[in-house]
């Protein structure tokens, strides 16, 4: 009996130092994911420190951007990355809620595989050929088919016409958001694809024998049970947008300021690919790292809103 009982004691002290390794283990993994958050927010912050010494908050409000004179203001880039990401939620938003209806509500049983097939091969697709695609495609389909009729009647209106001024070449920011938003439908698709699939059969077979129709299920039931999955999805693709370099670089005209949807401008990301190879002064490296850092702010302020709504949104449901 008391050898049954110190091998018990011995087993037990063995699952002890098991657990609290194990404990140890992925607490360092938690660690290093938020050492590495902080500490790209650091070094970037850090390097771009003599810029913001220099320019103060004009780095922030003003859009001259001139490496000769050594006189930098990132307002472009910054208009620039906030505009095309959210002309791609605009339009990628209800094109994936449609592509993820179709597939779990709608389409027949044998074409659903094969169809959330293809939306995962996009989603593999690398950035750099959806820009390829984006300035040999459609930039000359939308400079010869599309972009004389926008600067041509639709800037005649009032209110939101002047967003539509300027010559109709193709490359521009609306450019940049359409091929944004083909590049984020698949991700954002496919979140919502998976997450309508976890609405209980059950739930949507009552309201059918209710008399419910499709529309009246999806929107009474299959979207109150997944609202907090869908925004989810909807801010993963948003942070995809705002850090997209390669892709955007191609079909945004990389012009340092202010313009209209048809005109060329830039972003963040694609400032700072173009120029930093070529920094030729330490104030041009700041500058671009200041960016770098701006960009960082941006994305970690959307991915936090997010996460306050999805906390209300389950404070509500459980209220």
């Amino acid at each position: 009996m008391a050898a049954a009982t110190t091998q018990l004691d011995h087993l037990a002290r063995g699952d002890a130092r098991a657990d609290r390794l194990f404990r140890l283990s992925v607490g360092a993994a938690g660690l290093f994911v938020l050492i590495g958050l902080v500490g790209a927010a650091l070094t970037m912050a850090w390097g771009g420190r003599e810029a913001f010494a220099a320019f103060g908050t004009d780095f922030l409000t003003s859009d001259n951007w001139d490496p000769g004179n050594l006189v930098f203001g990132g307002l472009a880039p910054i208009v620039g990355t906030l505009i095309t990401a959210g002309i791609a939620l605009l339009i990628a938003v209800p094109v994936s809620f449609g592509i993820a209806l179709f597939l779990t509500e709608v389409a027949p049983a044998w074409l659903r595989s094969p169809v959330a097939t293809a939306i995962e091969l996009l989603a593999g697709i690398p950035s750099i050929i959806y820009g390829m695609w984006g300035l040999f495609v459609l930039v000359p389909l939308l400079a010869e088919h599309v972009y004389p009729f926008l600067s041509g009647t639709v800037s005649q209106w009032p209110l939101v016409g002047w967003m539509f001024q300027g010559p109709p070449i193709g490359i521009g920011m609306l450019t940049a958001g359409l091929v944004l938003s083909i590049m984020i439908i698949p991700f954002i698709a496919s979140v919502m694809r998976e997450v309508f699939l976890t609405v209980p059969t059950r739930l949507k077979e009552s309201a059918y024998a209710l008399g419910s129709t499709t529309f009246e299920v999806v929107w009474h039931i299959v979207l109150p049970y997944t609202k907090s999955a869908v925004i989810g999805g909807i801010f993963l693709g948003l942070g995809r947008a705002l850090g997209e370099t390669m892709a955007v670089t191609f079909v945004l005209g990389n012009a340092n300021r202010l313009a209209t949807l048809l005109e060329p401008s830039s972003s963040i990301a694609a400032t700072i690919a173009n120029e930093f190879g070529e920094a030729f002064a330490d104030l041009h490296r700041s500058s671009l790292l200041a960016l770098g850092f701006v960009l960082f702010m941006v994305t970690f302020v959307v991915l936090s809103i997010a996460k306050l709504m999805l906390m209300s949104l389950q404070r509500r449901e459980g209220h």
